[in-house]
């Protein structure tokens, strides 16, 4: 039988565009030390180690190698993952894999990027197929600028929708000390007047690039028992892909059909009949405001077209039937290597009761995904049961 597995600890830098006051070792430090002790626990009371990361963001390969004293390596166990947006979960989901199999007790789950040393624009835009795709990609603008277009066409949502949603991701993060886009006083017409990017796709409704890194421990049962107090298990997890030309069927950039799947397989793994009435809280992976409206379709929050009424309703406001990205979400900090694991945290501190000034009241069941590259996606239910 399977070990039920928990986290039971974070740690996050503060997220912002250049960390020029440490090296990347040091702000993994940042990190592991929180998350150490938050558990009131020492490295070397950590089994393994498993690290997220997408090294083209840095410029150089294997940054982990270097920087092994920062994130308490030496002796240890450890793997990397680079999986692109969803790399945070899917480094979550390897350590809940390997403790939920009796290999580990306490495993130790980091996620770091620093962008401002690399090259991320110039690495997404070269996945693209040299011939067909290249030439467009313009990175993760152009990216969400097409599937913006398409869930406009399908779906009908406005401007206005998508800057409500810009509105709402960057006035949580204002209770969030962690959070890079703080902006208490930013309004639907800022951002509708805000420089446009790639049709419709503007500046306030895209994220930021940022630096920074996150730490969580996950443990066994018997380990998460003693170390928390109200642990976050994880209750399901699945991931989904499928890979496409981008020109090849426009309708499914916004139909995500991945992300479709991997949230039925949670949902029904979890006993989730009904997204917006069973969960309390979800931190999911949203790189644009349109992608958000999307989202709340694809993971069954509404009826398909009905992702501008959601966020008409205030449904996903913090005082909202089912509160969406409290921490600010993507569009408020975006260390890539790190950003979707901060959504498995801060779903984590959720459900752990503590979150602070973004709490939402009795969080019993959260969602956090991840999301890449228009074709991969992760899903996680943590849960206080």
């Amino acid at each position: 039988m399977a070990e039920r597995v928990a986290i039971v600890a974070t740690g996050q830098t503060r997220h912002t565009a250049k960390r020029l006051d440490v090296n990347l070792r040091e702000l993994i430090t940042e990190a592991v030390t929180r998350a150490l002790e938050d558990a009131d626990l020492r490295i070397q009371d950590i089994d393994a180690v498993f690290l997220g990361n997408m090294e083209p963001f840095e410029g150089f390969m294997f940054p982990e190698l270097w920087s092994v004293e920062g994130w308490g390596g030496y002796g240890k166990p450890a793997i990397k993952f680079n999986t692109g947006g969803t790399v945070g979960t899917t480094t979550t989901m390897a350590a809940y894999y390997y403790l939920a199999a009796g290999l580990y007790e306490t495993v130790l789950a980091i996620g770091f990027e620093k962008q401002s040393e690399g090259h991320t624009q110039a690495a997404i835009t070269t996945v693209g197929d040299p011939i067909w795709e290249r030439t467009m990609m313009a990175g993760a603008v152009g990216n969400f600028a097409v599937m913006a277009s398409t869930y406009v066409h399908e779906s009908g949502v406005t401007p206005e929708q998508a800057a409500k949603v810009a509105v709402k991701a960057r006035r949580n993060a204002c209770n969030n000390e962690y959070a890079h886009l703080q902006m208490p006083n930013i309004t639907v017409e800022e951002v509708m007047q805000s420089q446009m990017l790639a049709h419709p796709i503007r500046k306030l409704d895209m994220c930021p690039q940022s630096d920074g890194a996150v730490a969580m421990v996950l443990a066994s049962e018997a380990k998460a028992k003693k170390l928390a107090s109200r642990p976050a298990w994880i209750k399901a997890v699945a991931t989904a892909h499928e890979q496409q030309y981008m020109g090849d069927s426009p309708k499914r950039l916004a139909i995500m059909r991945s992300q479709v799947t991997a949230s039925q397989k949670v949902y029904k793994a979890a006993g989730i009949a009904n997204p917006r009435k069973d969960l309390d809280v979800a931190e999911i992976y949203e790189v644009a405001t349109y992608a958000e409206m999307a989202m709340y379709e694809n993971l069954g929050f509404c009826e398909r077209g009905q992702g501008g009424v959601l966020i008409d309703q205030g449904v996903t406001s913090m005082e909202g039937e089912l509160p969406v990205n409290p921490s600010g979400g993507v569009l408020s900090a975006n260390p890539i290597g790190a950003t979707a694991m901060i959504r498995v945290a801060e779903a984590a501190l959720q459900v752990m009761g503590k979150a602070g000034k973004r709490q939402v009241p009795n969080v019993h069941t959260a969602l956090a995904t991840g999301y890449g590259g228009n074709a991969w996606t992760d899903a996680l239910i943590l849960s206080s049961r």
